[in-house]
């Protein structure tokens, strides 16, 4: 497997995710390298000339006013990780963890940090073992950079904190004597440029549209199986119905139905029905679906533009000049991910609606999708759940970047709230899964029903993938290990691949 080339240029997001997925090791490039050691010159030269340089010889935050003694520099460093590290709450994934460190090491790459070879060398070293550190989840607000996360992630470096290798937690001073490694003796800067950064909530924000992005396809398989349980048309989803209207994530909705519902016996065998149009949930999936799309793309578009971005502060510029600034601030990672959330909560929205129209008892199909209703509940509770987890979406989805409580004693006066979005946009996630998953059950019950009529093509490859590996329901029983094991389908991409196979999927 070829290492992960971090050098000067600009990343796709999917090329971050593969590197994490496929868990490559990282490298740092020639010209990386000299980008570094010239951005420590310039530092060096700046403090030679007696320059007072943020965080260099002066203290953090308010305490900036402070001017610290030569003595004292490297001790400065090493002080402002172990104050920062107050984070609180679960741990942080392993993959968001992962990406944190990758990011910040692309970061340091770029040459404006001013901070040693050295010291990207160890971070190199502890990554490429794979060693993950104990990064708890809450604690930060965006702003001056994703202080405490970064803080934990960076305690390893100098021996402090515990990580993950190998299945077990350890401590650091263990997994360096494992590494044979010692720690590393901070000096000007180093902890400040590692905790200074937007790298915890970007992290978030690769992980969670990344995700999106193909449950954005999910959510048009579930539709059109959807569609096709409830003997609804097609029409709706003609080339040009949809040319007339611009949206880009609206035609490729579109396209991806018509497409998963072609050569369908159900749809043939009601193509002379009375019905004149079917509900908003059916024929407005392309508008709706759409408009998610196109607002995960802008998210994404956000997002990548920031994860190839320098979030350090102060900056040191290859003339010379040192400027503290406030390249740290995460407020595109929060609107991009507020953004996503939006879309998110209307996925399912829309979803809970087509589930509710399959258990109603319409179209030929029994009350709640079972035989001998009354004495049987079916499925009825299901779409409860689904409603449940809908509303908890809405919540989730109140945007955290119009957020703000000052911080720092004033200095730090207007956060982003970021890690808040990519937080809250995790958990939004889990709970699109379980509700598409739910939708898919149900659909696929509603086929059932239909006298051995085979779906659209795409909708019967799903269809046979479901019911090769969860049966269909003749009395009440209980069906949560099927819905789980519908959400392992999805995870795993099993079921976009399978379709995507053999039908084309935007």
């Amino acid at each position: 497997m070829s290492d992960f080339l971090i050098e000067d240029k600009y990343y796709k997001l999917s090329e971050i995710y593969r590197c994490i997925q496929k868990n490559k090791s990282i490298v740092l490039s020639d010209e990386s390298r000299k980008k570094v050691d010239s951005s420590r010159k310039s530092l060096l030269n700046a403090i030679g000339s007696g320059q007072t340089i943020y965080g260099v010889n002066t203290g953090f935050g308010k305490l900036s006013q402070i001017k610290i003694n030569q003595d004292k520099l490297e001790l400065l460093q090493t002080n402002l990780i172990i104050s920062h590290s107050t984070g609180v709450g679960e741990l942080t994934p392993n993959r968001i963890v992962k990406l944190m460190i990758l990011l910040k090491i692309i970061s340091l790459g770029r040459g404006y940090s001013g901070i040693r070879l050295k010291l990207i060398n160890q971070m190199l070293q502890h990554y490429n073992a794979g060693s993950i550190p104990i990064v708890p989840s809450q604690g930060s607000v965006g702003a001056s950079g994703d202080l405490a996360p970064l803080s934990h992630m960076s305690l390893p470096l100098i021996g402090l904190g515990k990580v993950k290798y190998k299945s077990s937690i350890i401590t650091s001073k263990e997994l360096l004597n494992k590494l044979n490694l010692k720690p590393i003796a901070l000096s000007y800067k180093e902890g400040l440029a590692l905790i200074n950064g937007t790298q915890f909530s970007t992290a978030y924000g690769i992980e969670t549209i990344t995700r999106l992005k193909k449950l954005s396809k999910i959510a048009d398989i579930a539709g059109a199986i959807t569609v096709e349980g409830l003997m609804g048309t097609d029409k709706a989803f003609l080339k040009k119905v949809h040319d007339l209207k611009l949206h880009k994530g609206q035609k490729q909705s579109a396209k991806n139905l018509y497409n998963l519902l072609n050569d369908s016996e159900i749809k043939t065998s009601h193509k002379d029905c009375e019905r004149v149009q079917d509900m908003y949930s059916l024929r407005c999936i392309p508008q709706v679906h759409g408009a998610c799309r196109d607002s995960i793309e802008s998210a994404e578009n956000m997002i990548e533009r920031e994860l190839n971005s320098v979030s350090d502060n102060p900056l040191i510029f290859n003339d010379g000049e040192v400027v503290s600034a406030g390249n740290f601030h995460a407020e595109s990672c929060a609107m991009a991910m507020d953004i996503a959330a939006i879309a998110t909560a209307e996925f399912g929205s829309i979803s809970e609606r087509r589930i509710f129209a399959l258990t109603k008892g319409d179209f030929g199909l029994p009350p709640f999708l079972i035989y001998e209703p009354g004495i049987n509940s079916g499925i009825m509770m299901w779409q409860v759940t689904a409603a449940s987890l809908v509303s908890e979406n809405k919540g989730l989805c109140h945007p955290a970047s119009i957020d703000n409580i000052p911080t720092g004693a004033d200095q730090e006066d207007h956060v982003s709230m970021a890690p808040w979005s990519g937080r809250k946009l995790f958990k939004m996630l889990d709970n699109l899964e379980y509700i598409l998953a739910i939708e898919i059950y149900c659909a696929c019950l509603a086929i059932d029903f239909r006298k051995g009529l085979k779906a659209g093509k795409g909708v019967d490859i799903a269809f046979k993938l479901v019911r090769e590996n969860v049966d269909t329901i003749i009395k009440d029983k209980l069906i949560g290990d099927d819905i789980q094991t519908i959400i392992k389908l999805i995870k795993n991409d099993q079921l976009l691949n399978k379709v995507e196979n053999k039908i084309e999927i935007n």
